[in-house]
């Protein structure tokens, strides 16, 4: 017995799947702008850096409802505030629980409203933000990298490439050649010293990263989403691990 998605039910959802990656973009973007330490101010600005981009996102894809949806954010944290003061709660437990009391509060505003639509922003700023929207998420993906650089395994760029393998149909004698040069490329990392291998590593995602721009220029083999998505995501860890190493 197969069950289906009923037709008016499948645009809440993507709805709130869209309102979720704009809130952790947000956290991941944002919020270490700024870490105070009392927990109204903490509270606050948890409650900010998420609510923004997901406004954005809103305004860029003509929904409705945006100061509700702000609201549903914002009221769990205020709401928390309350017993924290009195002694009940501690900081911790109120961040957590702003977290988890915003999701059925955004709920409720999605179901009660309808996924309302109207027309999508005409802003610049806004159409030019929203269309980029697979390079931040790469970026929020990758943000702790700069404190910290990754150093892929050599096997990490074989995977990667074999994601182009096997979007490549159009292509595959090219997507092959390339696949065989990484494959070359991770025998010699594994051959020389471990200091030359990481240099190489780096190379190698940074070579990516222009081979990204090159099907993102075309818009061929891959959607434009993805070469976009992974070349910024090549490319921070090419430039992290480039800093890290010198």
């Amino acid at each position: 017995m197969t069950t289906t998605v009923s037709p008016a039910v499948r645009p809440l959802v993507r709805h709130g799947a869209e309102m979720l990656v704009a809130m952790l973009v947000g956290m991941a973007l944002l919020g270490p702008l700024w870490t105070p330490e009392r927990v109204e101010f903490a509270a606050l600005w948890m409650a900010v850096s998420m609510s923004v981009p997901m406004a954005l996102w809103m305004r860029y894809r003509g929904h409705g409802r945006i100061l509700e949806m702000c609201a549903a954010m914002v009221v769990p944290y205020a709401v928390l505030l309350v017993p924290h003061w009195i002694g009940w709660l501690d900081a911790d437990t109120v961040l957590m629980g702003g977290h988890l009391l915003m999701l059925p509060a955004m709920a409720l505003v999605v179901v009660l409203f309808r996924h309302e639509h109207g027309v999508p922003s005409t802003n610049p700023v806004v159409r030019a933000l929203g269309d980029r929207w697979p390079a931040l998420i790469a970026l929020a993906v990758t943000f702790d990298f700069w404190q910290s650089a990754l150093v892929p395994p050599v096997w990490t760029l074989l995977l990667c490439q074999a994601a182009y393998l096997f979007w490549g149909r159009r292509t595959p004698r090219v997507q092959l050649a390339v696949f065989s040069l990484y494959a070359a490329l991770a025998v010699v990392v594994i051959v020389v010293s471990a200091s030359a291998g990481v240099l190489l590593i780096a190379l190698g995602w940074g070579a990516h990263a222009v081979w990204d721009l090159v099907h993102h220029v075309r818009d061929a083999v891959v959607p434009r989403w993805w070469s976009e998505f992974c070349g910024v995501f090549d490319l921070v860890i090419a430039v992290t691990i480039l800093i890290a190493w010198f």
